[in-house]
């Protein structure tokens, strides 16, 4: 198992339209191969910053089976727009 880890600034008065974008969303990645799960957080501190972490099968099931589809163009043009600046994804594994 693979750990996408996102953390995702969103532009300032923005995170209720964001989180309501997501909810879509969420349902674009929940649906690719080798998805397992995901967990959107809101930051305490910051109202505006959330992280975004989601379990992949592979590695190469986010980073191309994910990333070079279709369904990735419909996930950017429902959430890229909020981000600011554009998010560091990092991937993990388990020691």
């Amino acid at each position: 198992m693979i750990l996408e880890v996102a953390v995702l600034d969103i532009k300032p008065g923005l995170s209720a339209e964001f989180e309501a974008a997501f909810q879509v969303a969420k349902k674009i990645i929940a649906a690719m191969p080798g998805y397992i799960s995901h967990e959107l957080q809101k930051c305490l501190e910051k109202g505006d910053r959330y992280i975004l972490l989601v379990r992949w099968q592979t590695l190469e099931d986010h980073t191309i089976g994910f990333r070079q589809s279709p369904q990735y163009q419909e996930w950017r043009a429902l959430l890229h727009h909020f981000y600011d600046p554009f998010p560091v994804v990092e991937h993990y594994k388990l020691c």
